[in-house]
C-alpha cells in the first residue's frame, strides 16, 4: 500500500455568487473576485494537486480533477486539463481547448 502525503489545502472563495458556467483563476495567485484562505506556496514537483469546486450550501459540486506540476507545465494557452468519465466507467485525463471544454465538460450546466 502507497503512503499518500496530504499537504495544506488552500481555498479560493469568489467574491460574488456565480452563475452556471464556466468560471476560471490562476493557480498561483487569486485573481480579481477571488480570496485566497491564506498565502498560497509555490507549486512544487513531486506533489500531487487536485481541484475540486462546490457551492457553500452543498447543492452542487464539480469533478475533481488532479496534476503535477509536469502537467501544468504541458498545458498550453488556452488549454484545460480534464479527468473525463467513459460511458463503461473509464476515467482519462484528457485536455482540450477551453471553447471543447465548455462544449463537453460543461453539458447540462
Amino acid at each position: 500500500m502507497a503512503a499518500t502525503r496530504r499537504g495544506p489545502c488552500r481555498t479560493w472563495t469568489a467574491d460574488r455568487s456565480l452563475t452556471p458556467g464556466l468560471t476560471t483563476w490562476p493557480l498561483d495567485s487569486p485573481a480579481a473576485g477571488w480570496a485566497a484562505t491564506r498565502s498560497l506556496a509555490p507549486l512544487t514537483t513531486k506533489t500531487t494537486y487536485a481541484l475540486y469546486g462546490w457551492t457553500k450550501d452543498n447543492s452542487w459540486s464539480a469533478r475533481s480533477v488532479s496534476f503535477t506540476l509536469a502537467d501544468r507545465d504541458r498545458l498550453t494557452p488556452g488549454k484545460v486539463r480534464y479527468d473525463s468519465v467513459s460511458d463503461n466507467g473509464d476515467d482519462s485525463t484528457i485536455a482540450f481547448s477551453i471553447a471543447e471544454f465548455k462544449t463537453r465538460g460543461c453539458q447540462n450546466m
